[in-house]
């Protein structure tokens, strides 16, 4: 069977899952550092989220180093599906967040313009937070697809 660029036990699915990890954990990092976040219910979504994320790409990533160290095959149909199935979810999960939470910057900066004011608002952190969900949403969205390309072609 060919290699897929990012499919699991390879290096470049390493990096998608490595990739995943640090952009949750700096989106995480960014938002839990502002005391507001917590008033806001998208904004806990997007943590409880990208905390998910964090474990789900760390305990893959985990399994691709042991994979490559041991040079062993995980491109097994069950757990193909297993990754498939996760994948899914958290991209999904990772998508709606980063959007509710998009949401709420836009209406607070754009259409009340409370961002622009003089606000105890930690606007920028939000801002830089929601990039970085959605950063990890694509590197999601890369893994996924590739996976189901490889359950497709067995």
């Amino acid at each position: 069977m060919k290699k897929i660029v990012g499919s699991p036990g390879t290096a470049s699915g390493m990096l998608l899952r490595v990739g995943q990890c640090g952009f949750s954990a700096a989106s995480i990092g960014v938002m839990a550092f502002t005391r507001e976040f917590s008033g806001y219910t998208a904004f806990c979504y997007l943590i409880a989220s990208m905390g998910l994320q964090l474990l789900w790409s760390f305990g893959l990533a985990c399994l691709d180093i042991y994979a490559l160290r041991r040079k062993r095959d995980l491109h097994n149909p069950v757990l193909l599906s297993l990754f498939i199935v996760g994948d899914w979810v958290t991209a999904t999960l990772s998508l709606a967040a980063a959007c509710s939470s998009a949401g709420v910057i836009v209406l607070y900066d754009r259409d009340l313009g409370i961002c622009s004011a003089q606000t105890h608002l930690p606007c920028t952190k939000f801002q830089m937070a929601v990039a970085f969900s959605f950063l990890t949403w694509g590197l999601i969205a890369i893994s996924s697809h590739v996976m189901f390309w490889i359950l497709a072609s067995i």
